[in-house]
């Protein structure tokens, strides 16, 4: 299955070079000229891997970066033409997972892109691999093969999405999770329904798993972000 690589980069000659040489490694690209467009790209389609400019109008890549990295685990190569440590720091700092000064060559971006495409294919794969059959929080316990949740060793009793919910959640223990990227996992990106799908379900989850619904200490609202799982 071809891997799915969204360029963010203003520059048409740059941005028209990188899609040619990524597509004759056999990837599919998607591409944006400025960062409001590649957010909703990222967001529409979860590609494998975001290659994003540094300077680009409207939303600069620094702030595509921070905000995508509050979403999504999805690997992202800066590109920039400041060299500086600092700004290098700075990127990382935001979220990035490698950085490339420009100009650079075609041969060490595409081996930049292959590495980090098999960083986010292992990182994917060993939660998977190495999860546990349950998820224990204390008087919580999730029992993944049997998907059942107990709470003071009493069964719950939950509706599919429901678990989904709260298993994405409890995965991601501690973790800020938007609505949007909530919606795209548990419910897939194909799902019409809105992010009020999230809210109603989260406000169910609390009434089950919940001492005092009215005051969450599991399922907390972090407001103009998302939600996040606290045990």
């Amino acid at each position: 299955m071809a891997t799915t690589i969204l360029v963010v980069e203003d520059d048409a000659v740059l941005r028209e070079t990188l899609a040619y040489n990524l597509r004759r490694e056999g990837h599919e690209v998607l591409l944006a000229a400025d960062g409001h467009r590649g957010l909703a790209l990222a967001r529409e389609h979860y590609p494998d891997l975001v290659i994003l400019d540094w300077m680009l109008p409207g939303l600069d890549g620094l702030e595509v970066c921070r905000i995508l990295r509050q979403e999504t685990a999805t690997p992202i190569l800066m590109l920039t033409a400041r060299d500086g440590e600092t700004d290098k720091v700075l990127g990382l700092e935001m979220g990035a997972d490698d950085y490339l000064t420009k100009p650079f060559s075609m041969r060490e971006l595409l081996a930049r892109v292959k590495a980090q495409l098999r960083r986010g294919t292992l990182s994917q794969r060993a939660p998977e691999a190495l999860a546990p059959p349950r998820l224990i929080f204390d008087d919580l316990q999730i029992d993944l093969n049997r998907r059942q949740v107990l709470l003071h060793g009493e069964p719950l009793h939950l509706k599919p999405k429901e678990f989904d919910l709260l298993v994405f959640l409890a995965r991601n223990r501690g973790v800020v999770l938007s609505r949007d990227l909530i919606l795209a996992r548990v419910w897939g990106w194909e799902f019409s329904g809105g992010s009020r799908t999230v809210d109603v379900h989260i406000r169910w989850l609390r009434e089950k798993i919940e001492d005092d619904p009215a005051h969450p200490r599991r399922l907390i609202t972090v407001r103009g972000a998302g939600y996040c799982f606290e045990g």
